[in-house]
């Protein structure tokens, strides 16, 4: 089924590239997550609204007009991100994505966007079975977390961290499978793994 599209005006191509910020719809969608400065400060952010270029983001406690930010987005990854003006209970950014990063990106906001009036469900590749087995999941920096296996599936596994959950788009060791984290809620993550060429980058 083809889905409505959202995110992208219905503009020429030579007038894209001439309003290429003004390219990408923006979309009312509250998205959880967290920044880290320069100063590599921790700190939370929800949307107000949000684009495959950029987002206004609220925050009690914004970053400097003109810092280059890195954002995790529970739901869309992580993504770099320049702060382009304040705003009033937060500030606006732009996105500093490749043209195949927004294009990924503005499927998933089309995704999120639709999923609830058009009841879709999660794309999975393969079918997943319960699992309740404990184990071990190494972080991107070689640190060790403690988990409990939720579900496996020949594509991913969902896992309950028992410490610290990794960020939406960190790399992991699952087992013997380098893995990337797409989903995190709360204490809770899920992986899908890498294979080939894509699990030797990064």
């Amino acid at each position: 089924m083809s889905l409505p599209d959202p995110m992208r005006q219905a503009l020429p191509p030579a007038t894209r590239a001439r309003r290429d910020r003004r390219s990408f719809k923006r979309v009312d969608l509250r998205l959880t997550g967290r920044f880290l400065t320069p100063a590599s400060d921790d700190r939370e952010l929800l949307t107000s609204n949000v684009s495959c270029d950029g987002a206004l983001i609220l925050s009690p406690a914004p970053p400097d007009p003109g810092q280059q930010i890195v954002c995790y987005f529970d739901q869309l990854g992580r993504v770099v991100a320049d702060v382009i003006r304040m705003t009033p209970g937060g500030f606006a950014v732009r996105f500093n994505t490749s043209a195949l990063k927004r294009d990924k990106l503005a499927d998933r906001l089309t995704w999120l966007v639709n999923k609830d009036p058009l009841g879709l469900a999660e794309d999975r590749s393969a079918p997943r079975y319960a699992a309740t087995s404990q184990t071990v999941v190494t972080l991107s920096d070689g640190t060790p977390l403690q988990c409990r296996l939720t579900d496996i599936s020949l594509a991913g596994a969902a896992f309950e961290a028992f410490g610290t959950p990794p960020f939406v788009g960190d790399r992991v060791h699952t087992g013997t499978f380098r893995a990337e984290v797409v989903r995190v809620a709360g204490r809770t993550f899920a992986v899908r793994y890498l294979r080939g060429a894509e699990a030797d980058v990064g």
